[in-house]
């Protein structure tokens, strides 16, 4: 009894929220009945100019070196950065296979959302940046909004746990940081390892910490927990 009330419960719920769907259809289908000409002339004119703005912004971009990967020096970094409002940056390291993975999905990922520009840094390279911005675990990507640091994904923790998630789990993941668009749901990952176990440390059970210089490197699996708090 109690399942067949509920059951009646969600198919009224369903019909109300049909019932407001349709008549939100039928109102916007009355408002356009009732356009005059001179209405949808200015609905033209407003649409054509927000075309005409969209490609200027994206020659803009497209001029400040949006629409691909690049490679960026620690000299250079922060001339680059004045130049574009959402900024993400890959901070690797070439003999670190996990960064390979990083460079393959930010590719994508760069011909797809021209707003942002995507760029990537030799950590070793660059000793200065990598102590200011707290980059610690490589690969490690540094999200910029309006100038400011707003984001950071270390290792693959936040992408499933694993080395092969989908470029659309970094989409979604960079979409939570508010420089890209994203349509799903945002509290929700679009893809799940099914097949495969996540580890503790998910870029590959090899942990990362700082040598005793100061810099970023690679440690076994038998390293203890309290050399890895860093």
């Amino acid at each position: 009894m109690a399942g067949g009330q509920a059951e009646a419960a969600i198919q009224n719920q369903l019909v109300k929220a049909a019932a407001i769907m349709e008549s939100a259809v039928d109102a916007e289908l009355e408002r356009m009945d009732k356009l005059d000409e001179d209405d949808l002339e200015q609905l033209r004119a407003k649409r054509l100019a927000e075309m005409k703005r969209m490609q200027s912004m994206k020659q803009e971009w497209l001029s400040k070196g949006h629409g691909v990967y690049s490679e960026l020096t620690e000299k250079d970094f922060f001339d680059e950065c004045k130049k574009s409002k959402n900024i993400v940056i890959h901070f690797y390291r070439p003999t670190t296979e996990r960064c390979k993975i990083f460079d393959m999905h930010l590719s994508k990922l760069a011909t797809k959302f021209i707003s942002v520009r995507f760029m990537k840094i030799d950590a070793e390279k660059s000793p200065f940046l990598t102590e200011r911005l707290k980059v610690h675990v490589l690969p490690s990507l540094i999200v910029f909004k309006d100038n400011k640091t707003c984001d950071i994904i270390q290792g693959f923790d936040d992408l499933g746990g694993v080395d092969e998630f989908p470029t659309v789990m970094l989409e979604w993941r960079l979409a939570q940081s508010g420089v890209i668009p994203y349509d799903g749901d945002l509290m929700t990952p679009p893809w799940q390892p099914s097949h495969l176990k996540p580890q503790g440390i998910f870029y590959s059970g090899r942990k990362q910490r700082k040598g005793k210089s100061g810099g970023i490197r690679e440690t076994n699996d038998s390293d203890s927990d309290s050399e890895n708090d860093w």
